[in-house]
């Protein structure tokens, strides 16, 4: 069974930066995509990055561009989201899943994952 283990959650100010990891395997990161979403309460899943690990393609979110980095250490088996000038609207549960490889253009829709982390919650409040 294929594990994505997200951590680095936590309460934040806003304009504070966080940085979540997912832990994988190389297997993981090898054959699939590791992508972002997002839910806070009472919304949808959103999409908010994914990294393809064996070309380093990346995608964002448009509303998120500028402020959130994805990045992957293949030493680590360990992919990344560094979260910058953070705001009270970017409070939710993040979540860490994997897609087949080739769907590198729905990597930031919620449908054909194929596995889900169990997330990390993230509060931006004063």
């Amino acid at each position: 069974q294929l594990q994505l283990v997200e951590s680095g959650g936590g309460l934040v100010q806003p304009g504070g930066s966080l940085r979540l990891s997912c832990a994988t395997s190389r297997f993981t990161l090898d054959y699939y995509l590791i992508a972002w979403f997002r839910q806070a309460p009472g919304k949808e899943r959103e999409g908010v990055s994914c990294i393809r690990s064996n070309d380093g393609n990346t995608y964002y979110a448009d509303s998120l561009k500028g402020r959130f980095t994805i990045s992957r250490d293949n030493a680590n088996n360990t992919v990344y989201l560094q979260m910058t000038s953070l705001k009270p609207e970017d409070t939710a549960v993040y979540y860490c899943a994997a897609k087949e490889a080739s769907l590198l253009g729905l990597c930031l829709s919620p449908v054909r994952v194929d596995y889900w982390g169990k997330g990390t919650l993230i509060t931006v409040s004063a």
